[in-house]
């Protein structure tokens, strides 16, 4: 079966240390380590993690560089992002969260992984990102929170 391409955006990696998130975000790390999925990790993940402290940084070399993909914004994911907000989707002081949802869905992520429920891992905004992904010419995105990636086989 061919790897999932999950991208991480900043909460995921914050979650490794919050008391609420890391009971499910460790086993998805653990998972990453083993190189599970092809990551797929953005330049706006990168400039937001600078803000936070270094042991939250840290948890970035615990991606593998050969699963791993780096991609940078562009005017044709800001044009997207600009489109989510255009459209009602979240409200323009959400526009990082948009270029999250842009840089996933132009880089075929299967699935973008992560916490922020207010507005990306949202039943509603979910369906509202979708709705302008197809309309603009892309795929569907999935969008999960780390718990969702659970591996129940084992």
């Amino acid at each position: 079966m061919k790897k999932q391409r999950i991208y991480l955006d900043t909460s995921v990696f914050g979650g490794l240390y919050d008391e609420e998130f890391k009971e499910f975000t460790e086993p998805l790390f653990e998972r990453i380590k083993k190189s599970e999925f092809e990551i797929i990790y953005s330049n706006i993940t990168e400039k937001e993690l600078q803000n936070a402290p270094k042991y939250i940084k840290s948890t970035v070399k615990l991606l593998p560089d050969t699963t791993t993909e780096y991609v940078k914004s562009d005017i044709e994911t800001a044009k997207l992002a600009k489109k989510y907000i255009e459209e009602g989707v979240v409200g323009a002081t959400s526009y990082t969260d948009c270029l999250h949802i842009a840089l996933a869905t132009k880089h075929n992520a299967n699935i973008l992984i992560s916490w922020n429920f207010k507005h990306i891992v949202n039943v509603v905004r979910i369906i509202g990102y979708n709705s302008v992904n197809i309309s603009q010419g892309y795929k569907p995105i999935d969008i999960r929170s780390p718990r969702e990636l659970m591996n129940y086989e084992n």
